[in-house]
């Protein structure tokens, strides 16, 4: 028998696996007198923050995590963002990456490891099905041969994510991504805060003769005019460089720069506060390499640095962004090749999801 969960009530009915049904669309019921807001059979009808059915993952209670085809935490998927207020996607590319390839299969694998993620954030009490229409849109379809043909592509493909009122939470591929998702988003927002997270700054002029690459993306960025240069903070940054400082051009910016050192043995909660006043109310993009983690933590990335952050200080970060008016986000980085547990895959996974708990508008328990 299959299990679907029919409402806003989230009552779990039990259907014929010959039925036609709907398994993740939920759709307003009236409230079931006695139900309790704790997990159980039912739960009270209270959600009355959208007029639109919400989204909700199918629990593991009921339907195996290794069944079905493998969407990002097990949502429908959709061809477009229309009638979304958040969307998962893949940008599957490798082509920018200048070490160890492999990052064009991150958004895949990320799909098959975000099967264990659950409904609610236990941490923070974050109910994002409650809250917003989420559903996975698949990739965008990139050139894997031409580089400026897939930036092209991706800036078109963001644009009409963010032109259906959407907010993207992208998957990567490498973080040369991360330079035409934020051309689309700056024409609809106009300069951003950004809350980079790495252990590179990716402020790198020019490459092997190529200006643009995993390690260009926020310098093209500053000379288009897509940032708000006094609202940029880069965390975790470190590794031998090829001077001796290799934060002098963010600085002259006027970018916060934060080196691992800095993060060391101490909780970062103290800092988001401070990045928290640095964004105000202006509009802010996130972006995650997961190399900012130490490679004990996630070591299926491509260009790995020892001495990072942890895992705990990286959804300290991303929960620290809660109150800020993210208008997107992205993972990228993720290696599965050099992931030989899947636990790189699994820990992007979790922080997509996290930034999902952070979106505004978010309801909380």
């Amino acid at each position: 028998m299959f299990v679907s969960w029919r409402s806003l009530n989230i009552c779990r009915t039990v259907i014929s696996p010959y039925a036609a049904t709907d398994f993740f669309s939920v759709q307003r019921r009236p409230a079931v007198a006695g139900c309790s807001l704790r997990p159980g059979l039912c739960t009270s009808s209270l959600r009355e923050l959208s007029g639109k059915p919400y989204n909700v993952p199918p629990s593991a209670e009921f339907v195996a995590r290794v069944s079905g085809i493998p969407t990002m935490a097990k949502l429908p998927y959709k061809e477009t963002a229309d009638g979304l207020d958040a969307a998962f996607v893949g940008v599957p590319i490798d082509t920018g990456t200048s070490n160890r390839p492999g990052a064009r299969f991150g958004p895949r694998q990320i799909r098959v490891e975000s099967a264990m993620l659950r409904a609610y954030n236990s941490g923070t009490r974050a109910a994002p099905y409650e809250s917003l229409v989420v559903a996975d849109i698949g990739d965008v379809n990139v050139n894997v041969y031409d580089l400026k043909d897939t930036c092209r592509r991706i800036r078109e493909a963001y644009r009409k994510i963010l032109a259906a009122g959407c907010i993207p939470l992208t998957m990567g591929g490498d973080h040369t991504i991360a330079y035409p998702i934020l051309q689309a988003v700056a024409e609809k927002h106009g300069p951003v805060g950004l809350v980079h997270v790495d252990a590179h700054a990716d402020t790198s002029d020019m490459v092997l003769g190529e200006k643009i690459g995993h390690g260009t993306p926020f310098r093209r960025c500053v000379e288009e005019g897509l940032l708000d240069c006094k609202r940029v903070v880069q965390i975790g940054l470190r590794g031998s460089g090829y001077s001796a400082d290799s934060y002098e051009w963010s600085r002259a910016q006027g970018f916060r720069v934060v080196q691992v050192e800095e993060c060391w043995l101490k909780s970062l909660a103290p800092l988001m506060a401070e990045v928290r006043a640095q964004m105000g109310s202006g509009p802010v993009y996130l972006s995650f390499d997961i190399d900012a983690l130490d490679p004990g933590f996630a070591p299926g990335t491509g260009t790995p640095e020892i001495a990072g952050l942890t895992a705990i200080q990286g959804l300290e970060i991303i929960r620290g962004c809660r109150g800020l008016n993210l208008v997107g986000c992205d993972l990228v980085e993720v290696s599965p090749p050099y992931d030989t547990t899947g636990n790189t895959a699994l820990t992007g996974a979790n922080l997509l999801f996290e930034m999902l708990c952070v979106l505004p508008k978010i309801k909380y328990y």
